[in-house]
């Protein structure tokens, strides 16, 4: 909360590869610097000075990381959102036109009435490792559709297909060795790493990634956790339609190495596979089954975190 004004102020901010446009209210005043490392700085400085109750920012393509890190580093409440819901928030106020003044009064507009809550954003050595495995994700992906082509192509293209899936799974070992190096040179999260290492069926991408990619992790409440990665279901009901309800939203990359954790859990973790078999038996489908065991593990690791325990049969 603003300490400094009685009066909430609200920036939006428009990123692009040259420049940054700002708005602020409800001064409804605009200013725009380059995007480099001077006009950010002047930026930066500019800002501290009106004691900002929110900064508010799209995730576009990345090209907002260098001034989200420097509002980090300056202790500016800096909040990332999602562009989509910045768009849908603009057509429900019938803006159609964009430029990219206008792009940050609809983001100031944005924080002024939505006022999302500013959250965790990573350090600069958690966003190295954010890096890393957002790249062997890359990597991943590309090896697959290689591994997919190879069955699809010509014969006399096998080679260059078998050579380019070796070099991705060499390029890919070559990270997480990278990855565990910076895990290791990273002391903050060596007890965290101990920590979601002790549950059975959790291996080291697993944890990298929560950690990484979640750094909220042990700081929300159950059904925020389980709502954040997006494994909460949502209702669906209007009058007396009473529909099915599902998951939505979330963080889809986090959604599928938890799932990926999830498959290996209900094999060799006691407490998610008598979960998933109760499900079964009750008739569940698979996917249903496999999404509450989801939820779940995500749970279980939050509460370890949170409480900085180990894994124990009957820790939730």
């Amino acid at each position: 909360m603003n300490t400094k004004n009685t009066i909430e102020i609200n920036v939006g901010i428009d990123v692009s590869k040259l420049t940054l446009d700002f708005h602020i209210l409800p001064a409804n005043k605009a200013f725009h610097v380059k995007n480099n490392p001077a006009g950010i700085t002047k930026a930066v400085a500019r800002l501290a000075k009106l004691h900002p109750t929110r900064l508010v920012i799209e995730a576009t393509g990345r090209m907002e990381k260098k001034f989200v890190r420097a509002c980090v580093e300056a202790d500016l409440p800096i909040v990332v959102v999602n562009p989509l819901f910045v768009r849908r928030f603009a057509s429900a106020f019938g803006i159609i036109a964009k430029t990219d003044a206008l792009d940050a009064k609809v983001i100031a507009l944005f924080a002024e009435r939505i006022r999302p809550d500013v959250r965790v954003i990573n350090d600069e050595e958690s966003q190295f490792i954010n890096d890393l495995l957002t790249r062997r994700q890359q990597l991943s992906a590309m090896c697959a559709m290689e591994k997919n082509r190879l069955t699809i192509m010509p014969d006399v293209l096998s080679e260059s297909i078998t050579d380019t899936i070796n070099c991705l799974d060499n390029a890919q070992k070559c990270i997480e060795k990278r990855l565990d190096q910076a895990i290791k040179d990273n002391t903050q999260w060596d007890e965290k790493c101990n920590i979601l290492k002790s549950i059975p069926g959790v291996g080291d991408i697993t944890v990298y990634t929560m950690l990484g990619q979640l750094p909220e992790l042990g700081r929300l409440n159950s059904k925020e956790i389980a709502a954040l990665v997006g494994v909460a279901p949502m209702n669906r009901e209007s009058g007396c339609y009473k529909g099915q309800r599902r998951i939505r939203g979330g963080r889809r990359s986090v959604r599928r190495i938890l799932y990926m954790a999830t498959l290996s859990a209900i094999r060799c973790n006691p407490v998610i596979r008598a979960q998933y078999k109760k499900l079964i038996a009750s008739g569940k489908f698979f996917k249903v089954a496999m999404t509450a065991c989801m939820r779940k593990l995500i749970v279980i690791m939050n509460a370890m975190v949170r409480d900085g325990k180990c894994w124990q049969s009957d820790i939730i």
